[in-house]
């Protein structure tokens, strides 16, 4: 006779049930971080220069593999809550607009600009991927919302407000591989929620969607771009 607590079982059948909901509908942001990763340290990286890397960067999530990963923001809060969770070997606080000014050509192996270019004017967004293409050496990854996506500014940051939109065919056109992510398009709105309610329920069938969206980017919610340099 099992004489377990009944919190001993709930507690296990969350677990079970956590596993099998991640078994039919993926992880959040699971796809994402394993195709940026696999952007970032295919052909070897031994420095990252992560601009416009906020709080929480998803570079975290693999930044132990590189020797050298610097983050770029002009948020000092967000500099500090990345710096005490290790996210980044050092920092620079300058608004990425000016990069240009304080890192040199050919600086860092890989560049790159996550959820960044859509929060400035279209000709200031072109102005920094030209300067981040000739900091970098081997490789620039950029990710965007595909197409313009509203988003306000929050009372503590009124930076994140959207100011622009970029297409699939606008980055292939600038000769980066684009890849979708995120899952269709008109499942998801402001801040990456699913649109609809129950938003638990259209926020999974957006990870469903998933894999079939990687190869077909203009039908995607966001936009993967890599683009090598050098």
């Amino acid at each position: 006779m099992d004489l377990r607590s009944p919190l001993w079982w709930k507690a296990k059948a969350r677990g079970w049930s956590r596993r099998v909901d991640a078994a039919l509908f993926g992880i959040p942001y699971a796809q994402y971080h394993r195709l940026l990763k696999r952007a970032v340290l295919d052909g070897g990286c031994e420095s990252l220069l992560d601009v416009g890397c906020g709080a929480q960067s998803p570079v975290g999530y693999f930044s132990r593999s590189i020797p050298r990963v610097v983050g770029v923001d002009s948020h000092a809060p967000s500099i500090e809550t990345s710096r005490s969770n290790g996210l980044h070997h050092d920092y620079i606080a300058v608004d990425v607009r000016n990069i240009g000014e304080v890192v040199g050509a050919r600086s860092f192996d890989c560049v790159v600009a996550l959820e960044v270019i859509e929060h400035l004017p279209k000709a200031d967004g072109e102005r920094l991927l030209a300067t981040l293409e000739r900091i970098a050496i081997r490789k620039l990854v950029v990710s965007t919302p595909n197409g313009f996506l509203v988003q306000r500014a929050t009372p503590d940051n009124p930076g994140q407000e959207h100011l622009s939109g970029w297409t699939a065919a606008e980055m292939m056109a600038r000769d980066f591989r684009v890849i979708g992510t995120a899952g269709w398009r008109p499942l998801r709105g402001e801040w990456m929620e699913a649109r609809w309610w129950p938003r638990p329920l259209w926020e999974r069938v957006a990870r469903l969607t998933e894999p079939f969206l990687e190869s077909r980017p203009a039908a995607a919610f966001q936009l993967l771009c890599v683009k090598t340099v050098g």
